[in-house]
């Protein structure tokens, strides 16, 4: 899904967090614009969050599907910024001007105008209080990794801790790259739309930020693979159990946390498991075809290989993802005995439904209680989308699909019976 563009923040992808500068600014709020490089023009995104008196300064770039690179402040004013990424070799300087951040931005020898405009992006789905529901602030500890997980636990509607049936609880797993509690991006919030929706529905569930990310402190990060983010999970269920609040004790994992959901179920640590866009075949295959339909959608041949996925010196020096792209996920499938629902869109081209779903399907323990569905016209996010691409994500005001939301929660309720 990484390509070689003129821009290289794919190269920062890992490099996420939070600039912090003690001070206040009207220029608080998202601005976006288009950068034109000549060959090609793409969506910059400046995010300015205030928090506690910090500025907190990040860039996206949505075209090449980069989000929450942490930019340094040289200057901020009520009228005026700069600020830089200095591995990238990235500043950008800007004054308001009839409303708009009109400003420079450069990168190594590349000089462009880029204006940015306030943007106030509509998340409908979003929910508001006061809630029906009550929530709770909790953490957990994986000590092989020595890492706190910092996160929420929601309690579904009209929860009665003295009655005899207990609920129903999920621990949601994040996708790939550091993620929150609610696997923000681009200001959607799937998690906290979906946990929201099964509260009113009598499930409860709790999602967390990924290690060392957020709340969360501590835990290994340059060399952790899937398998360590699984012993974060893992670490939650223990805690869910450890509560003896809840009935059925499962997974709901999102790409990554799919595979991470089979890694659990595998080692029977899971009750059930509901895989969103999951992987169902061999890394490396993943790759090519992610890269292959990426180049579709930008009218090139469609000629990324297996073999160039091993020879791209990123997978050999990036021990996640020289682990992912060789891994298997067929062997932990065909261990997992627990229920699995396992959903896709037929527009998703970061896991192709065509390709992962069979595979998924094909090494599953044949069971009634199991569920494959692909949904038409649904992007990698679960939204309606035209194309499935990446930079369509924060155009979509809807952050997942009302049909999947309740076929979620049907099939975990259907689950009790």
């Amino acid at each position: 899904m990484k390509r070689n563009l003129l821009i290289a923040l794919l190269a920062a992808v890992a490099m996420t967090g939070w600039a912090q500068v003690q001070t206040t600014t009207a220029l608080v709020g998202s601005w976006s614009g288009k950068l034109d490089v000549g060959s090609m023009t793409l969506t910059i995104v400046l995010k300015l969050e205030q928090a506690d008196g910090y500025v907190k300064v990040t860039m996206d770039s949505p075209d090449q599907a980069v989000q929450g690179l942490s930019a340094m402040k040289e200057c901020l004013t009520d009228d005026s910024l700069a600020v830089k990424i200095e591995s990238l070799g990235i500043t950008y300087c800007a004054r308001l001007k009839d409303g708009k951040l009109d400003g420079t931005f450069s990168q190594r020898g590349l000089t462009a105008p880029l204006v940015l405009a306030k943007e106030e992006l509509k998340r409908p789905q979003h929910p508001q209080p006061p809630y029906p529901y009550t929530t709770e602030e909790v953490s957990f500890r994986n000590e092989r990794d020595s890492a706190t997980l910092a996160g929420t636990l929601c309690w579904p509607v009209g929860y009665n801790p003295k009655a005899k049936k207990k609920p129903a609880v999920v621990l949601f797993v994040s996708g790939s790259g550091l993620e929150n509690r609610d696997e923000e991006i681009y200001d959607h919030k799937p998690f906290l739309v979906i946990a929201d929706y099964l509260a009113r529905q009598g499930i409860a569930s709790l999602r967390y930020d990924d290690r060392a990310f957020g709340a969360s402190k501590g835990g290994d990060l340059k060399n952790v693979t899937s398998e360590g983010f699984a012993r974060d999970a893992a670490a939650g269920l223990e805690y869910l159990r450890s509560r003896k609040a809840f009935g059925k004790v499962g997974v709901i994992g999102h790409s990554e946390g799919g595979l991470i959901g089979f890694i659990l179920g595998a080692q029977g640590l899971t009750d059930f498991l509901v895989s969103l866009a999951g992987t169902g075949v061999k890394g490396d295959t993943l790759g090519a075809s992610q890269q292959n339909r990426a180049l579709e959608l930008m009218g090139m041949p469609a000629n990324a290989t297996v073999e160039k996925i091993h020879q791209d010196e990123r997978v050999q020096n990036n021990p996640w993802l020289k682990w992912n792209v060789n891994y298997d996920p067929s062997e932990n499938i065909s261990k997992t005995k627990c229920p699995v629902f396992a959903l896709n869109g037929d527009l998703d081209w970061q896991v192709i439904s065509s390709l992962n779903l069979p595979g998924i399907e094909r090494n599953l323990p044949k069971s009634k209680k199991n569920r494959i569905k692909e949904y038409p016209g649904l992007n990698h996010l679960f939204q309606h989308c035209t194309t499935g691409a990446t930079n369509e994500y924060r155009q979509i005001e809807e952050t997942i699909s009302p049909e999947v939301l309740s076929d979620i929660a049907e099939w975990i309720n259907g689950l009790k019976k």
